[in-house]
Formats: C-alpha cells, sequence, structure tokens
C-alpha cells in the first residue's frame, strides 16, 4: 500500500505525581480513566490502547498522561493508531531516561502498537502505526512476520500540487473500522469471489500508484483513487455509504476528478482530488453539506519525543 502522513498531529504529554496513581485522559473524547497502580488498569473498552501503551512497557511510577488528536475520531485517518504511537513513544523516552538502555526503533515502536491492538483483539492493519510513526510518503508491504516500508521522496512541484488539488474532507459519520473489517474478512475467508477480486484489485492499485508517483504521473494517480473507489465498495455492505456516494456526485459537479474512502469506510473521510483549479469551487460546494473540511499538509518528521522545561 501507499500511504502518506498529514499534519493533524497525536500529541500525548505526561508528568510524573506523588504516590502510585495512573491517571489518562483523552481530551477530544472527553474520556479518562484513574487507576491506583498499573496492576489495576483493567480492559474494559475505555481507553483500553492507551492502557495497553502503559502495560507493554511496564512503568511503575505514578503519571499523569494527557493525549489530545487533531483529527475527528472515527474519521478514517489512524487516529487512534497515531495516539497509541504517541503514548508508546513517549512513555519508551520516560524508561529509557531513567534506565539508561537501548531506545526502541521507530519500527519497534509500529509493530508494539500493532502488538496491542492484536491482543485487545481490534481487527485491522499495520499501514496506520507505521505511517505515524515514520512520517512521510512510504510503499508498504506486509508480511507475516514483518513489514517491508520503501519511503517515497516526491520532488517539491509534485508535493505543491498534491497539496493544492487534494481536499480532505469529514462527513460527520463517525465509523467502527472493526465491524466492517470482520465483514471483509469473513468474506475473504470464506472465498466469496467478489470480496477476494476487490482485494486483489485494491492490491494492484496500489502498486500502481505506487509507480505512478515515480513516474510523477498525477493523472494516473488521479485515475487510480478512482478504481480503488469502486473496487473498495465491493468489499463490505456499507464501506461506502449513500451519504458518501451523495457526497461523490456533488464534489463531481463541482470538478473533483476522483474520491478515496479514508480507513475501512463506512463513515469518516472521504480524500478528494480535484481537477486543475477547481479545488476552490469543490471547497465551496463542500460548505453546503454537513460535515467539514480538515486542512492538512504532509507532514515528513514522523514520532517526536521532546521534554518541555
Amino acid at each position: 500500500m501507499v500511504s502518506a502522513a498529514i499534519t493533524r498531529h497525536a500529541y500525548c504529554s505526561l508528568r510524573a505525581t506523588e504516590g502510585t496513581g495512573i491517571r489518562i485522559v483523552a481530551d477530544d473524547l472527553e474520556r479518562f480513566v484513574e487507576a491506583a497502580n498499573i496492576r489495576e488498569l483493567e480492559y474494559d473498552g475505555n481507553l483500553d490502547l492507551l492502557k495497553g501503551a502503559v502495560k507493554k512497557l511496564a512503568l511503575s511510577e505514578a503519571l499523569d498522561i494527557y493525549v489530545h488528536c487533531d483529527a475527528p475520531p472515527g474519521s478514517g485517518t489512524g487516529s487512534s493508531a497515531s495516539v497509541g504511537v504517541a503514548l508508546l513513544g513517549l512513555l519508551n523516552h520516560l524508561k529509557l531516561c531513567h534506565s539508561h538502555r537501548d531506545t526502541l526503533s521507530r519500527f519497534d515502536i509500529a509493530e508494539l502498537a500493532c502488538q496491542i491492538e492484536q491482543e485487545l483483539g481490534i481487527v485491522g492493519g499495520k499501514q496506520d502505526q507505521y505511517a505515524a510513526a515514520l512520517g512521510g510518503f512510504n510503499y508498504m508491504e506486509f508480511y507475516d512476520d514483518h513489514v517491508a516500508v520503501e519511503p517515497l521522496l516526491p520532488s517539491p512541484p509534485v508535493l505543491c500540487e498534491l497539496s493544492k488539488r487534494l481536499v480532505l474532507y469529514y462527513t460527520g459519520q463517525s465509523r467502527l473500522s472493526g465491524e466492517t473489517n470482520q465483514r471483509m474478512i469473513a468474506a475473504y475467508e470464506a472465498g466469496e469471489p467478489q470480496v477476494v477480486g476487490a482485494l486483489q484489485e485494491i492490491k494492484a492499485v496500489a502498486q500502481a500508484l505506487y509507480r505512478a508517483l515515480l513516474a510523477e504521473d498525477l493523472g494516473a494517480f488521479a485515475e487510480l483513487l478512482h478504481r480503488e473507489w469502486e473496487a473498495r465498495k465491493l468489499l463490505a455492505p456499507g464501506v461506502v455509504t449513500e451519504q458518501m456516494e451523495a457526497l461523490r456526485e456533488v464534489v463531481c459537479r463541482a470538478g473533483a476528478l476522483s474520491t478515496k474512502v479514508c480507513g475501512a469506510g463506512g463513515g469518516g473521510c472521504l480524500l478528494i482530488y480535484c481537477d486543475d483549479d477547481r479545488e476552490g469551487a469543490v471547497r465551496r460546494a463542500l460548505a453546503e453539506q454537513s460535515g467539514m473540511v480538515l486542512d492538512f499538509d504532509f507532514d515528513f518528521t514522523g514520532l517526536q519525543v521532546w521534554e518541555s522545561r
């Protein structure tokens, strides 16, 4: 697959406190967790990914942890994976300061974030964790025992053209990717020809998209996004909702060339590629809808950890 990290960031901060208690506050979700110690952090559906990060690195000190994400929850932009990566990076830094052991690499942190999701029974891929940890444009291939990542470095003119033409739109419909992924995996394992064929097409599109970016062929890029849209609709009912289909018609009339479902679909965000100098018209058409445009730029730094003094 091909991924690009954007400047919709996940932030985590922590401070040591007196005693042994652990407190986690998710600002954008308006949820929090408190426990007397790490052993009492039980998985109960409330901020379990964040609890998993604390338990994975086995920190024993008293901590106040605060998390916030720029992207709306359930937007399909990898927000939950990004928060997990950010917190693991922060906790790893704290543990390094205390023990002076070798630090975990960004690859290690991405893989740990994936392991936590697997242990919690969350059905999903690994692309979001690796994109958040590494940043930039990447071509990824997934194997049973490792993830192969090839960084892509589009030229400044191509980056500027993509930044100008791409519009990210939050539909206002939060989605649950696990349910969609469960239906898709069950159909694939049952050998349903439509789903198997759609997944093969999506894989072929990713490989072709990689070649299009290397060749700086944005015409092919736009056509491939449309191919991916058509294939993804076949994966499971509800991947593309009626609202998303209606939005696609609106933006295409305004000057969009293609649209892409973000994440597992069923709501969340649409990525829209606009015809030359039609992005203004597309944005005006979207302003009349019930969702919102999420402005962004591309991010090439990935995970960063710093100390505030």
